[in-house]
């Protein structure tokens, strides 16, 4: 299954004006050491930080950042290095594809790091993508790392609309980042180099907006012989979990869950009571779910035969 890697991606849609506001700041000296990136899942966030963080690090370089084309150029060194995980001045911390959460341990291997000496005069840049899904150990260690701040060290927060603690958010200047429904298909169709609507059916369209997601589902569809034109929402949630697909792929969940409460969405202006309380259960659910580690099988099997099924 082929996702999008926003290390990888040197080219920059849609995100012109956030980029432009970060190099202001930082060329004024005025660049916060702590930043949070907030907005729905797909929308760039992760790959606006990857090439604002290229443009401050390139700029010495020979092949420094294109900024009048928002692009990377991917012969230039820091994009090597960062790409192969060996760039001094950057730090990732990110949820493992085999676990639920950004456990402590990857805190404590940021510690460590920061508390090495620089090797140049350069900025160090800490990029924590997905913080949703810090555990409570890991939040409590990070806030003490924020709290204390090495010099010229600046953090990038990527949270994907859900719930963080205030704790976190207070110490943090926050960058809301959004896309209208036709700038999100403009960026869909670059990343695609095509019209979205040759690939996948209007009705998924409608319920799953931002481009980097319409992308995954895409290459999903793609991967596993899914007719994406000639299906619908109730269709392909139905398939994607009697196949079980969320066994093979972490982010297949990810994907069900955003159609369930998708799903909801799309029925909400005819919702019975039933209906209703069963929309606020499974909301819920999907909520412990992803907090508490639970088993994901149960509620997928239960929305199916419940609401698809019922």
């Amino acid at each position: 299954m082929t996702f999008i890697q926003p290390n990888s991606q040197i080219n920059l849609f849609g995100l012109d004006k956030h980029i432009n506001e970060m190099i202001e700041l930082h060329e004024k000296e005025n660049l916060p050491t702590k930043i949070l990136f907030s907005g729905q899942k797909g929308l760039g966030k992760s790959t606006l930080s990857y090439h604002f963080i290229n443009y401050v690090l390139s700029q010495d370089e020979e092949y420094s950042y294109d900024i009048k084309n928002f692009k990377i150029n991917s012969d230039n060194h820091s994009y090597k290095t960062i790409l192969n995980r060996s760039n001094p001045n950057f730090f990732l911390i990110d949820i493992d594809a085999n676990k639920k959460f950004i456990d402590i341990n990857q805190i404590r291997n940021l510690i460590i790091d920061l508390n090495k000496s620089s090797f140049n005069t350069k900025p160090r840049f800490i990029l924590i993508d997905n913080i949703e899904y810090l555990n409570a150990n890991s939040v409590n260690a990070l806030l003490k790392v924020l709290e204390e701040p090495s010099i010229k060290v600046h953090f990038i927060l990527i949270n994907n609309n859900k719930r963080i603690l205030s704790t976190l958010l207070s110490r943090c200047l926050n960058f809301k980042i959004s896309l209208s429904n036709k700038e999100s298909f403009i960026v869909a169709n670059k990343l695609l180099d095509g019209n979205i609507e040759k690939f996948i059916n209007k009705d998924l369209l409608n319920y799953y907006i931002s481009p980097g997601n319409i992308y995954n589902l895409i290459n999903f569809g793609n991967n596993n012989d899914y007719d994406l034109v000639n299906t619908n929402l109730e269709n392909f949630l139905e398939s994607m979990i009697t196949n079980k697909h969320y066994k093979k792929d972490k982010l297949v969940s990810f994907i069900i869950f955003d159609f369930i409460e998708l799903y909801f969405n799309k029925i909400s202006f005819s919702l019975s009571t039933r209906i209703f309380d069963k929309y606020s259960y499974f909301l819920k659910k999907i909520s412990d779910t992803k907090r508490f580690n639970l088993d994901e099988e149960t509620l997928f099997t239960e929305f199916k035969e419940e609401i698809l099924n019922g």
